[in-house]
C-alpha cells in the first residue's frame, strides 16, 4: 500500500500574484490518490491540479481568462525552480521543492498500482499518445489505463472522447493540450466529466514520457535553467515565449509576492473538503 503521509496544514505561498500549494512531490501525488479515491467513492466533482511557472505567472497577469481557468483549480504547484527558489529568499510562507509534473507522474503511477487508481490519457498527437500509452503499461504492468486519446480534438471528437472518458470513469486523467488550452479543457468540461476522480493538466509531460523531447541535466533542473536547455533544443517554438515571459514573471515575483493571505492547504491523510 502507498505510504499515508501525516495530516498538516500549511499556508500557501502569494509568489507573483498566485497562491501555490507548498506541497512536496510525493505529498502532491499522495494528494492526487486520495482525492481520487474519495471523490469517486462519494460521488463528487472531480479534484482539479494544476501547476505554474514563469509563462504561466505571466499569461495569469495579462489576461484575466487564464487566470480565472488557473485560480479555478483546487491545487497549483510550482512547476517551475523560480518560484520555488523565489520562495525561499523571501522567507514567509515557503514551497519545499519543485513539483515538476514529469516527476510527478512517476510517483503516482506508483501509487496507482497499488492502490488500482485509473489513469486517462488525453493529450498529445496520435502517435506521441499512443507512445505513453505503451511506455506506461511496460514500466507499470499493474497500472489499470482506462483510455487514452489524442489532443486535437474536433466538436464532434471532444463528444465523443467525453462519452468515453464517463464510460470508463478514470480514477485520474491526464490532460496534456499546453496553457491555457488543457486549463479550457477541465473547466468548460466539468459537468460532463463526472465520475472522474482528478484531473491533472500536464502541460508538455506526454513528449517527455514518449521520448519525443527530453529532459533538462539535473543540475539544470536544480538551478531554474531548464527552460534555457529546452530553448536550445526548440528555439524556434520557445525563444520568443522565454524572452518576454520570463522577464516578466520576474517582474510579478518582485512585485506580487508574500502580500496577499493565501489561506491554508492540506497534506495528504486529512479529510478534505
Amino acid at each position: 500500500m502507498a505510504e499515508v503521509l501525516p495530516t498538516k496544514r500549511r499556508r500557501r505561498a502569494h509568489i507573483g500574484g498566485l497562491c501555490i500549494d507548498p506541497l512536496t512531490l510525493e505529498e502532491t501525488a499522495q494528494r492526487l490518490i486520495e482525492e481520487a479515491v474519495a471523490r469517486q467513492a462519494a460521488s463528487r466533482p472531480f479534484f482539479y491540479s494544476t501547476s505554474a511557472n514563469g509563462q504561466v505567472l505571466s499569461l495569469c497577469a495579462t489576461d484575466a481568462r487564464v487566470r480565472a481557468l488557473v485560480t479555478a483549480a483546487d491545487e497549483i504547484s510550482a512547476d517551475g525552480m523560480s518560484l520555488v527558489l523565489w520562495a525561499k529568499w523571501l522567507g514567509r510562507e515557503k514551497l519545499p521543492e519543485r513539483v515538476a509534473t514529469t516527476d510527478l507522474f512517476d510517483a503516482v503511477a506508483r501509487r496507482a498500482e497499488t492502490s488500482g487508481v485509473s489513469m486517462y490519457f488525453l493529450g498529445g498527437r496520435a502517435e506521441v499518445n499512443e507512445r505513453v500509452v505503451r511506455k506506461v503499461a511496460m514500466h507499470y504492468p499493474a497500472l489499470k489505463i482506462a483510455g487514452a486519446h489524442h489532443g486535437y480534438l474536433s466538436p464532434t471528437t471532444t463528444e465523443t472522447v467525453l462519452a468515453d472518458i464517463r464510460r470508463t470513469a478514470p480514477g485520474i486523467l491526464w490532460v496534456a493540450m499546453g496553457v491555457p488550452l488543457e486549463q479550457q479543457f477541465v473547466v468548460d468540461h466539468r459537468e460532463a466529466l463526472k465520475g472522474v476522480g482528478a484531473v491533472r493538466t500536464s502541460g508538455g509531460l506526454f513528449d517527455f514520457i514518449s521520448g519525443a523531447a527530453k529532459r533538462a541535466p539535473a543540475w539544470m533542473q536544480r538551478c531554474g535553467l531548464e527552460w534555457l536547455y529546452r530553448t536550445w533544443h526548440e528555439p524556434e517554438r520557445l525563444l520568443h515565449r522565454y524572452l518576454t515571459t520570463n522577464p516578466h514573471a520576474l517582474w510579478l515575483m518582485l512585485t506580487r509576492s508574500g502580500a496577499a493571505d493565501c489561506g491554508d492547504t492540506l497534506t495528504p491523510g486529512s479529510d478534505s473538503p
